[in-house]
């Protein structure tokens, strides 16, 4: 049915929305572990644990999804990674004990982690403004991770943390059916069936440098990244409570700070088509550390408005390295390079549960989490003041 050519796509929406669904199933057990955790008579610091095995397989395999990207080309892994997340997920709704929940959340990281070396390689390869394209389709992943402790929260409300696993997972196999009639398999080739310029398809020159000053911010956001979204909602339970302690009101006032945050990602997308995405990232950077760190020693309303200050510097972090990639890396090494970034992201993201569960058990609390993560930012400076200048001369591509 498909061949190994890259051509076959599908309208942008479809991407977006399954940026959408990749992050909002990922986080299905950030809200759900509280009440799993009663279920099986564990407390909230013993059951996040067995999330670590989704979160690290969300990264950890997200090279093999290159891989076989490369070999077998993008569509059929797109198409696998909308059954293969619904699937794992209605399975996970029957688990009948913490570790068959832990192999289950695990099956899900898998498939969720091609969502990123594929997916992302997929809207990069069309041409046009790369840093919008980029902010747009990061807002719709933010929203996945808004919506998450909402839907969860709801249906945690009507349900149990059953009901939070087997209705999202009927609705990504419904939307991968969706996803595979609204495939194009005849996109046009590159005009007349020219070869590319040498200068566009090889790599830029410094490109060793950039990388590996985009592997020290990959690596310093993925903990910041895996922190705020993993952890905001219990965070709001337990410091939110002059405001309310219902379930589904403290997931909807984390999902509005994801959605109110996610809209960085377009603003810093405009931004960076224009300005110097070295400099961006410096700002973002700052951001980061002053207002994580605010955001952990402030309750209630304040802490409210200071989490959407702290996450809108965290989204928008996001598409300048994507950006920065885009400019150093031809389109035939975009998928292995995008592997290897999720790969070090998702996997120093997954580190925040044991590290927390470990915190917690030792008498600390979330706070003295997020007071870390504002430390953990500081690599992100780094990483900007380490970045080459670009010119058009190095890249006539900018």
């Amino acid at each position: 049915m498909f061949t190994k050519s890259k051509t076959a796509s599908v309208p942008d929406i479809f991407l977006n929305i399954g940026h959408l669904l990749d992050h909002f199933m990922m986080l299905i057990f950030a809200k759900a572990a509280y009440d799993g955790g009663r279920y099986f008579g564990l407390q909230y610091d013993e059951m996040i644990v067995f999330g670590t095995l989704g979160m690290v397989l969300f990264g950890a395999t997200a090279p093999l999804a290159g891989f076989l990207s490369d070999k077998f080309g993008r569509m059929p892994l797109m198409i696998t990674y909308h059954f293969g997340i619904g699937i794992s997920a209605i399975i996970a709704s029957f688990s009948s004990s913490p570790f068959q929940l832990a192999i289950c959340l695990g099956l899900i990281g898998l498939f969720a982690s091609i969502y990123h070396p594929v997916g992302i390689a997929m809207l990069l390869q069309r041409p046009g403004l790369v840093g919008m394209r980029l902010g747009i389709n990061g807002v719709w992943g933010n929203m996945g991770i808004a919506i998450a402790p909402i839907v969860t929260g709801i249906l945690l409300y009507y349900g149990d943390w059953k009901l939070t696993f087997l209705v999202p997972g009927l609705f990504c196999i419904l939307f991968g059916i969706l996803f595979f009639l609204n495939i194009n398999r005849n996109e046009e080739k590159p005009e007349n069936g020219k070869r590319e310029d040498k200068r566009s398809v090889g790599f830029t020159p410094k490109w060793q440098k950039a990388l590996f000053a985009l592997a020290l911010s990959t690596a310093s956001g993925g903990f910041l990244f895996g922190a705020m979204s993993f952890l905001l909602p219990r965070y709001f339970e337990l410091h939110m409570q002059s405001i309310s302690t219902n379930v589904a009101i403290t997931g909807i006032l984390a999902g509005v700070v994801y959605a109110c945050a996610s809209f960085a990602q377009v603003a810093i997308g405009w931004l960076i088509d224009r300005v110097s995405p070295r400099l961006v990232m410096f700002w973002i950077a700052l951001g980061q550390v002053v207002f994580i760190y605010l955001a952990s020693h402030f309750e209630n309303l304040t802490l409210f408005f200071l989490s959407i200050a702290a996450m809108c510097f965290v989204f928008g972090q996001i598409p300048i390295t994507d950006t920065i990639l885009v400019r150093y890396v031809p389109d035939h090494w975009r998928s292995r390079i995008l592997s290897a970034k999720f790969l070090l992201n998702l996997c120093i993201g997954a580190a925040v549960l044991p590290i927390t569960s470990q915190l917690l058990k030792a008498g600390y609390d979330l706070k003295t989490v997020f007071t870390f993560a504002s430390v953990i930012a500081i690599g992100v400076v780094f990483s900007s003041v380490m970045l080459p200048k670009q010119t058009k001369e190095l890249n006539p591509n900018i």
